[in-house]
């Protein structure tokens, strides 16, 4: 198999009820643990985020970090993280929104973002969309012009895409 027909969804486990019952939960550890296949999945992303040109990316925790920084390498841009509360040094901005399950929120560097900087936003997973339409706000709150989200996993089916105003690419994507 060549890298170019690479099914990565075989790379990407699913662990039935986790992390409660009902949920399919999606393992990119296994993914990330086959060197030839995160190669492939890092190739794939850095082509799908390059034409965006981002000064920077902004990378949700935790799992937003693993995609963020080896792209950021890739790509030459530099890296931001957007944390739970309590998790960055120094002053704060931070965003609250709510969930299917109860409320969240996310806080970023308040020098972190040059106003006018492009960003694109990293995560592992769009599901419903509340994180990834939160760290949006956030990001626009310090002034970075936010061109686009990038994500490994998509859940089509839960809607997510339809919360954000911005251009996502996903790796890979399923139904169920």
């Amino acid at each position: 198999m060549t890298t170019a027909t690479m099914d990565l969804k075989q790379h990407i486990r699913g662990i039935p009820d986790f992390p409660k019952p009902g949920i399919l939960f999606y393992d990119i550890s296994t993914l990330m643990r086959n060197a030839d296949a995160w190669q492939v999945a890092m190739g794939r992303v850095t082509h799908q985020v390059a034409p965006w040109a981002p000064d920077m990316l902004a990378a949700i925790e935790s799992r937003g970090f693993l995609t963020a920084a080896p792209l950021a390498s890739r790509l030459g841009c530099g890296l931001v993280m957007l944390r739970k509360p309590g998790k960055l040094p120094g002053e704060t901005v931070s965003h609250s929104y709510e969930l299917e399950y109860g409320s969240d929120t996310l806080h970023i560097q308040a020098d972190a973002i040059v106003p006018g900087q492009r960003v694109v936003v990293m995560d592992d997973l769009l599901a419903t969309g509340g994180t990834l339409a939160a760290s949006v706000a956030l990001l626009r709150k310090v002034g970075a012009n936010v061109v686009g989200a990038s994500v490994l996993v998509e859940l089509t089916a839960l809607g997510g895409r339809a919360r954000l105003d911005v251009p996502v690419k996903a790796l890979v994507s399923y139904d169920d």
